[in-house]
């Protein structure tokens, strides 16, 4: 058995609306000498970018959290995401994959633009200007070089560059002409005719829903549960619950069961693969799929047979699962990475019940505990992942319990790290989805519906919304609430009571002119006694206007003066160029929204005027910015700008004094907050 590494015990603190517990983000060095290892505490460090952390698993340093911790840690130890020796050659692979996921992870819960930038090199070293991937062999089939292909979806959607849809769009072809099975399941390899193993699911199936999603092919889900269905239906001991590694359909392979194919043991970072796929591949299912439910039925499965194995004392998972105790096996880093993870995504995305909150706490603690170890300058390090385990091959392996616990155990190895990041990343925000779950957020696509071609040639909205990944997206900004636990929906009909009443809030930014769209929706006397019928029952409505060069005030101002505000038809905050300061808008912090100090930037800006219900709650000088007001049960938030939208969010363009992001991270507690219990 290995012995544990150095303690580093985890404190938890919970979510308060008046104290936000803040990281620092911006810091550009990690060089803080760790003198001795105590038992750790939450922390609050002050800085212009920080989000809220509600599970606080603080560091010895109590700089930064687990999650950039580790990420600086790997920048340092891996430039560019090249983990191979200088001169070794650097080709394609699935370790990156892996790493880069937690890289996504951090970037999305920081809007530090370091973490992306260190995603886009490293994916850029391997990417030519044209879009082909030179070290990848298409002949080889293999399922394990799919999985890069979610960082190339992740760049264009963010950037908007054709160059990495034109990688991605190969790669979903190679998905299409992937040797299949009898029952048409991929085939892990080429060089391993008829075998589906649990390690392909993750490489292949949430990449394959991405893009069939992106690529508006609904169809394909069809296909992409099948995969699922299929391993399981095959791999599932009925005895234990858990899945084994592999599956051989033809019973040719020497590790193979004469009767049902299967291997012979329960590998758990197998498991892990196979749980961080369903958690990654549910959020492309639209909830009227009838794959969906039977996804989250083997989910839910398979989180049982996980959680049944867990360890009792250390919170942790041996890496043959079903054999506590016995002579070489272990407690393994990687696995325990990927089940915290997929267990609380899995409670805040509401696929699983909250119960499995508390396993998902016992397994960070564990992993904390005796896998996690600090060097001087802060150099993170975790230990005991596996290398590699497979089946068949040259030199043979059997998939015997003496193969499994006799394969290299390696500190530092990418494929841990990148589970890391992502367990961490989630155990980060754990606390915060308590807060929004079973809220609904609906962001409005009726008053601002315009459209754009995408890159398949279909017109979709793209204006503030929550889809919509480059500047003029929300998309961090609905990260920021499913973060909180609250689901992220679009209505893009004509908001009535009846299609609001099972949504909790309705954000409305920047209603069109017919300058932007030709085929504007003007608010009316309906349209507002609709939705003011709805916030009276207890509706939490957010208005974020614009100034009438790009948005509509008059027509607006019919649903708006229903709550006591008036949109002025003036403009504020003028800014050309990059004079950033004449948008710039100082927040105390000492408000009934925000608690701490924000520099937020805002362009072109109109103002408000409040009258009855309403209260200013942000001004500059004589100019009200910001208003909210109390209307029956619910609650009305108005603001003269769109501000968190990507462009002013993501960290890439504005300088660091401005802190949107953060702001964001208070704002949407707040809204949480005003909805009735």
């Amino acid at each position: 058995m290995r012995a544990p590494h150095p303690l580093l015990s985890s404190a938890s603190c919970g979510y308060s609306s008046r104290r936000r517990l803040s990281l620092s983000l911006r810091s550009t060095s990690i060089g803080v000498f760790v003198k001795t290892l105590r038992i750790l505490s939450c922390f609050l460090a002050l800085a212009s970018t920080a989000a809220p952390l509600m599970l606080c698993a603080a560091t010895p340093n109590d700089e930064f959290p687990w999650s950039q911790l580790a990420a600086n840690s790997a920048i340092a130890r891996w430039p560019d995401g090249r983990f191979v020796p200088p001169a070794a050659p650097w080709i394609w692979n699935y370790e990156l994959g892996t790493l880069l996921e937690g890289f996504d992870s951090v970037w999305l819960n920081t809007a530090d633009p370091r973490y992306f930038r260190y995603i886009q090199n490293s994916v850029d070293a391997l990417v030519a200007p044209d879009g082909s991937i030179p070290t990848l062999k298409p002949e080889e089939h293999q399922l394990d070089d799919i999985l890069l292909g979610r960082q190339l979806l992740f760049l264009y959607r963010v950037t908007q560059n054709k160059r990495y849809l034109t990688a991605a769009t190969f790669l979903y072809d190679q998905l299409a002409h992937q040797p299949r099975n009898a029952a048409g399941g991929f085939w892990h390899k080429q060089r391993y005719p008829n075998q589906m193993w649990l390690d392909g699911l993750y490489m292949a199936e949430p990449f394959y829903a991405e893009y069939a999603t992106l690529s508006h092919h609904p169809d394909k889900l069809a296909d992409i549960t099948h995969q699922f269905a299929l391993m399981e239906q095959h791999a599932r001991d009925p005895r234990t619950g858990l899945l084994y590694h592999g599956l051989d359909e033809s019973k040719q392979e020497r590790w193979a069961n004469n009767e049902t194919g299967d291997s012979s043991e329960f590998w758990a970072r197998g498991i892990g693969w196979y749980m961080m796929a369903l958690v990654d591949t549910l959020q492309y299912f639209p909830e009227d799929d009838p794959g969906r439910k039977q996804l989250l039925a083997i989910l839910a499965r398979t989180s049982t047979a996980v959680s049944r194995y867990q360890d009792p004392s250390t919170g942790l998972w041996y890496t043959m699962m079903n054999r506590p105790g016995q002579k070489g096996n272990y407690f393994e880093s990687s696995s325990a990475c990927m089940f915290v993870y997929a267990l609380a995504k899995g409670v805040r995305l509401g696929y699983l019940p909250q119960t499995y909150s508390t396993n998902a706490e016992r397994g960070y603690k564990g992993i904390l505990s005796r896998f996690t170890s600090i060097a001087p300058e802060a150099n993170f390090s975790l230990t005991d992942t596996v290398k590699a385990s497979g089946l068949g091959g040259d030199p043979y392996r059997d998939g015997t319990y003496a193969y499994y616990i006799g394969e290299e155990v390696a500190i530092n190895d990418p494929k841990g790290v990148g589970a890391f990041l992502l367990a961490s990343s989630e155990m980060e925000t754990a606390q915060n989805a308590k807060l929004g779950l079973g809220r609904t957020v609906i962001v409005d696509g009726w008053f601002n519906s315009q459209q754009r071609a995408d890159a398949f040639g279909q017109q979709v909205n793209f204006h503030y919304k929550w889809n919509t990944w480059d500047q003029p997206g929300y998309s961090l900004f609905g990260h920021i609430f499913r973060n909180f636990g609250a689901g992220t929906k679009e209505l893009d009909a004509e908001p009535k009571f009846a299609n609001l009443r099972n949504s909790q809030i309705y954000l409305i930014a920047s209603p069109d002119n017919l300058d932007k769209n030709p085929h504007a929706h003007f608010a009316n006397a309906e349209d507002s006694a609709q939705i003011a019928e709805w916030v009276k029952s207890g509706g939490v409505l957010m208005i974020m206007e614009n100034d009438t060069s790009f948005a509509n005030l008059d027509h607006f101002n019919v649903v708006s003066e229903k709550f006591g505000v008036h949109f002025n038809s003036v403009l504020r905050k003028h800014v050309i160029g990059t004079d950033w300061e004449q948008g710039k808008i100082v927040i105390d912090g000492n408000g009934p929204i925000f608690h701490r100090p924000h520099t937020i930037f805002v362009k072109d800006v109109c103002t408000i005027s409040v009258s009855g219900p309403a209260r200013a709650v942000l001004t500059d000088g004589d100019d009200i910015f910001m208003a909210t007001a109390k209307y029956g049960k619910g609650t009305v938030y108005a603001m003269v700008d769109p501000w968190l939208y990507n462009e002013y969010t993501d960290g890439r363009k504005l300088p660091a004094a401005y802190d949107n992001f953060a702001a964001g991270n208070e704002l949407v507690p707040w809204v949480l907050e005003q909805v009735p219990r």
